[in-house]
């Protein structure tokens, strides 16, 4: 329970201001359908994060604990710091399959592609190796995607400009950070994460 509520909290708050969420705002901007917007958003965070998990999965059992600790670590003082650097998308990226795919399509492909090598999904990767629980990684990073890009989708401008992007990106990378200096004292081991 703990790694799936830890991913989840994580990836929610790291998503703010995401070039994800971004998307997520262009695209319901551009469409105007919540519904096919939203369920594209599902089905490409499960692929992408699926993808992610199984990695970090790997990571675990072909890496010695040692040296884990201090890859996952470091991983998570730069995902700290990664965290507070802005994102900024292309319309291209938004549009680029518009026509062609329809409103599902086009989002699962944007948002797949989008989400390739970004914060979650190196926090993903991340997180299962850390805790070493595929489904509940997967389920909690994909749960925070939904809770941060389905306000995006159906509120669009109008919460855009009320949410303090800095602040959460503020508290992202101090829980980020935690966890990297937790995991490097080896802290992790005595709380069982």
């Amino acid at each position: 329970m703990e790694a799936f509520l830890i991913s989840t909290g994580i990836v929610a708050l790291a998503e703010i201001g995401d070039k994800t969420q971004l998307l997520a705002f262009l695209l319901a901007a551009k469409f105007k359908k919540p519904w096919p917007i939203v369920a594209g958003i599902f089905l490409a965070t499960i692929a992408n994060h699926a993808g992610a998990g199984a990695l970090g999965a790997w990571i675990t059992a072909a890496v010695g604990p040692q040296i884990m600790r201090w890859v996952l670590g470091i991983g998570f003082i730069a995902m700290a710091i990664w965290t507070l650097i802005p994102d900024k998308i292309d319309e291209d990226e938004a549009g680029s399959t518009r026509s062609r795919f329809g409103v599902f399509g086009t989002t699962v492909i944007a948002f797949f592609l989008a989400e390739m090598g970004d914060k979650t999904q190196i926090a993903t990767i991340a997180l299962a190796a850390q805790y070493n629980a595929f489904y509940a990684v997967v389920a909690g990073t994909t749960l925070g995607m939904m809770i941060a890009n389905v306000p995006a989708v159906f509120l669009g401008s109008k919460i855009a400009n009320k949410v303090p992007v800095r602040l959460v990106h503020g508290i992202a990378a101090l829980i980020f950070a935690v966890l990297g200096v937790a995991t490097l004292l080896g802290w992790g081991a005595r709380f069982g994460f």
